[in-house]
């Protein structure tokens, strides 16, 4: 069994679509990043390399190519299970904390934890999705960014 952490932040800005596990949620904003922005997804890639101890979101696609320009978070994912199982690894569970002020997520989380699990062939019960506001309070509070922490377990499959 190993465990993994990951986090992500990114500033929110209009003109842009928010996409949060894969799924777009209708909002005025969403990241500014050099591929969709997908913070969960960000997080969760960061959390699965960490587990297998294979580096990071940024070695794997880095922001300085062109091939990862407005690429979709998924499609990174998927990359990146790929490369952990081609190791002897699969994703056992998933744990993850979104901080955003606004949009408000409970009408989204259960998409979003449906949507993750079928990204990852886990089972939605091993996937878990919470969502919290900064209380006003900061970047995240004044809607300028949203961050996401996310935890994973990776097993040998045995």
């Amino acid at each position: 069994m190993r465990v993994g952490i990951g986090y992500d932040i990114h500033r929110m800005i209009e003109g842009r679509k928010l996409f949060l596990g894969g799924i777009e949620i209708p909002y005025i904003k969403g990241f500014l990043a050099h591929s969709d922005g997908d913070i969960l997804l960000h997080a969760l890639c960061d959390a699965i390399l960490g587990a297998a101890a294979l580096g990071d979101i940024g070695t794997h696609f880095p922001d300085t190519d062109i091939r990862y320009s407005n690429i979709s978070s998924a499609q990174l994912l998927k990359e990146v299970l790929v490369v952990v199982r081609n190791k002897g690894f699969r994703v056992h569970n998933v744990d993850t904390v979104i901080i955003m002020q606004e949009p408000k997520l409970v009408p989204f989380k259960d998409k979003i934890r449906n949507n993750v699990a079928t990204l990852l062939g886990i089972d939605v019960s091993f996937v878990s999705v919470k969502a919290k506001t900064q209380e006003g309070l900061g970047p995240i509070g004044n809607n300028e960014a949203a961050a996401c922490y996310a935890t994973v377990s990776l097993d040998t499959g045995g």
